[in-house]
């Protein structure tokens, strides 16, 4: 019996997971949680085999880090809502097992969850090929910090006091990556960014 963990905070996308695993003989939903911060005690509480992040979570990557940090015995499957490459790039930095489109097919879905539960990997093969096909990210680690935090709407000086940065220090850093992605300004660099994945 595959027991499988499922973390969604959409109501209607949590419960058609759930009744489509429970359908199957060889699995058994131990919980159906709607919030990321719930995801790790419950884990730890439940060991279940397999963790189901869905495509509603806000950080999808840092639970997934966390749970296989803390819970080696678990293979965490994502399933995405959007074609990035960048971000089958972190999923597996992150250490998932799986990763696979919110619009796969049901049965897609079931297969997966056996397969990752054996210690196979799963992912999905558009994303695959697109990833191999995309550039990687030209931006340094504290770039990327700098320009997450701006497309959060931070200002400068936020960001300078959230990174213990001086403001010119932060506004340097924001033109070379206008530079480095050929952006025409912040929004444009963000707007470039976070549609190859880099954020």
């Amino acid at each position: 019996m595959i027991r499988v963990l499922i973390v969604e905070n959409m109501n209607l996308i949590r419960g058609g997971l759930v009744a489509l695993l429970s359908g199957h003989p060889d699995m058994e939903v131990v919980a159906a949680l709607e919030s990321a911060d719930k995801a790790l005690p419950a884990a730890l509480e439940l060991e279940p085999g397999v963790v189901l992040l869905g495509a509603g979570m806000d950080d999808g990557f840092a639970v997934a880090k966390s749970l296989n940090d803390e819970l080696r015995t678990c293979a965490v499957v994502i399933m995405a809502n959007r074609r990035r490459p960048g971000d089958l790039r972190r999923a597996v930095a992150a250490g998932v097992m799986g990763y696979l489109l919110i619009d796969a097919p049901p049965d897609d879905l079931a297969d997966a969850v056996r397969r990752v539960a054996q210690g196979d990997r799963v992912i999905d093969s558009e994303l695959a090929f697109a990833a191999l096909d995309s550039p990687d990210s030209p931006l340094t680690d504290r770039e990327v910090d700098v320009l997450r935090l701006a497309a959060e709407g931070a200002s400068s000086a936020e960001i300078a006091n959230h990174l213990f940065l001086s403001v010119r220090t932060v506004r340097n850093h924001i033109s070379r990556v206008i530079g480095k992605i050929g952006a025409r300004n912040r929004v444009d660099a963000i707007r470039i960014a976070d549609d190859a994945g880099w954020l």
